[in-house]
């Protein structure tokens, strides 16, 4: 497991919903790496329907797996 894919999932395990796609970018992770993360079963991402000031807005979380927890260790 590369650096970057161990600080992915340290940050993701700590998130009890899980993280957005744009925060991820702000941390500094790159699409590749969180799509890798997710097609290596170590995390998922699923579309949800929230309301957000009164407003329903559709988001993607990112969530560590159990795969994933043993490389956030």
């Amino acid at each position: 497991m590369i650096c970057g894919e161990r600080r992915l999932l340290e940050s993701l395990a700590t998130a009890d919903d899980g993280c957005t796609a744009d925060l991820l970018l702000a941390l500094g992770f790159t699409p590749v790496l969180v799509i890798g993360v997710v097609r290596a079963g170590l995390a998922m991402a699923r579309t949800e329907n929230v309301l957000a000031a009164g407003r329903a807005v559709v988001i993607s979380p990112v969530r560590i797996t159990e795969a994933g927890q043993p490389g956030a260790r």
